[in-house]
């Protein structure tokens, strides 16, 4: 799903082109809401061995409703046409990547790497939630949510407790924004804390 939005220094490499000898018995699954902006549209797609794919299809076609003819057409569109809009998103999503880091790097207890592709930054609050008494990720996620207005996913729901989630597919003006009131927070809660 992220494989156009991505920075490594490495070029993207799927499963298959690492270990082709796989190809029997891997189904590779994709589909346009990440890089063409595309979400709500549910267009997927997969590709796979035939007795597989076929036998997929069948499931899908009495379990779920089918994506509607224009949502279909307007992703072969994007997957067809010109594709100069995905790098130009990308390279979008690489200043906000590196905008975002930077500003939860500032903050007091928390600490961001940069990741090597998707719109998201995976910041370690486990020192600020000490300093600030949170229980979990989970409440620290809604204090920010409900002292800051700043929406984060916990980390814990990722494996990674400690953790929160933050998404960068907005303006870089959003994102200054809610680094503010972040920054206003922290700043106020952790002095009393």
């Amino acid at each position: 799903m992220y494989e156009k939005i991505y920075w490594g220094h490495e070029p993207f490499c799927s499963l298959l082109t690492a270990v082709p000898e796989l190809y029997n018995r891997t189904v590779t699954i994709n589909g346009v809401s990440k890089a063409y902006a595309m979400t709500g549209w549910r267009i997927g797609y997969c590709g796979g061995p035939k007795e597989l794919i076929a036998a997929m299809a069948t499931i899908q076609g009495q379990s779920t409703s089918n994506a509607s003819s224009i949502s279909q057409k307007a992703a072969a569109a994007a997957l067809n046409g010109d594709q100069s809009c995905v790098a130009r998103m990308n390279h979008a999503f690489k200043e906000r990547r590196d905008f975002v880091v930077r500003g939860l790097n500032a903050l007091p207890g928390l600490s961001c790497l940069p990741g090597a592709g998707s719109f998201y930054a995976f910041a370690d609050v486990s020192r600020a939630m000490a300093s600030l008494g949170c229980r979990d990720d989970g409440e620290f996620a809604e204090l920010l949510l409900n002292e800051a207005g700043v929406a984060v996913v916990p980390g814990a729901g990722f494996g990674a407790p400690g953790h929160m989630r933050l998404s960068f597919a907005c303006s870089l003006q959003t994102l200054e924004a809610a680094l503010e009131r972040m920054a206003r927070l922290l700043a106020t809660r952790m002095v009393a804390a």
